[in-house]
């Protein structure tokens, strides 16, 4: 067995973005199992994917924050020794930032990631001990798939990329009427979609007898919610949820509609249709 620990820290949709490369790398080569360091926030993810093993949840946006707290709780010292634990084959830092670089540091085996040229961040090379060209200009899936194939020695498929996850082990009970999903919320307010039109929405599909469904994560979410759902029939304003909870949501799903979120990208890597709403952008 080859053991591969993937630094990819956040966000939600990075961190889903990496799952193609997991599905290449063992197809390639039978036998790769991988640790995954992951936000705290995100933790579930990777644990989607068949060929994790274990996850290590990091916690460097709370952490930053106040670094000597994160110091004296003894939480930074735990997550060193976590990290540390195994000798790897490979380290690969698929984030390309001088904090997921700095990380390989403290793990034990090789580590590969993005050059100079390539890298968001073009200082994190110098943490690496192979660092590797790939080139700008294509998704982001497919820039964690060339790195992978690279570091780790086999061809890239030609074919688009796998994201491994069970659709329908994730999707919950069915619901028994079509269901369309509203991501509306995101973190940048210029990326925002007009409630006005998310409501005007809503109602064409009610009266053509389609269900909406409007998760949320935060208190605004949720007052947005409701004002969208406000006397409708058949638009929901879902309970607070998981991540696991939010992809069994997406997953029985007829379509999504979305702005610039990371649910948008579960969306795709689950195959649920969605509409993605980039112009307020």
């Amino acid at each position: 067995m080859t053991s591969i620990l993937l630094i990819k820290t956040s966000s939600l949709g990075d961190v889903i973005h990496s799952l193609p490369a997991l599905t290449d790398a063992v197809a390639a080569i039978p036998g790769f199992r991988f640790d995954w360091v992951v936000e705290e926030s995100f933790a579930e993810v990777p644990a989607w994917h068949p060929a994790v093993d274990r996850v290590i949840p990091v916690a460097l946006r709370r952490w930053r924050k106040n670094p000597l707290q994160a110091r004296c709780s003894g939480e930074w010292s735990e997550f060193k020794s976590r990290i540390a634990e195994r000798s790897y084959d490979a380290v690969i830092d698929a984030q390309g930032l001088l904090k997921s670089a700095w990380l390989t540091r403290y793990a034990k085996g090789p580590s590969f990631g993005l050059d100079r040229q390539s890298a968001r961040e073009s200082l994190a090379a110098l943490f690496y001990h192979q660092p590797i060209a790939v080139p700008r200009g294509q998704h982001a899936v497919e820039r964690v798939r060339q790195l992978f194939s690279a570091a780790l020695g086999y061809a890239m498929p030609a074919s688009l990329g796998d994201y491994g996850l069970d659709r329908q082990a994730l999707a919950g009970p069915p619901s028994g009427q079509p269901q369309v999903l509203f991501f509306h919320g995101t973190t940048w307010s210029s990326k925002h979609w007009p409630e006005l039109y998310w409501r005007e929405l809503a109602e064409k599909l009610v009266e053509r007898e389609i269900g909406v469904q409007l998760p949320w994560g935060n208190a605004e979410e949720k007052a947005r919610a409701e004002r969208i759902a406000e006397g409708l029939r058949r638009v929901q304003v879902l309970p607070l949820l998981s991540l696991t909870g939010m992809a069994g949501v997406v997953a029985g799903a007829q379509a999504c509609v979305a702005v610039d979120t990371g649910l948008g990208h579960l969306a795709a890597a689950l195959n649920v249709p969605c509409l993605s709403l980039f112009g307020p952008t």
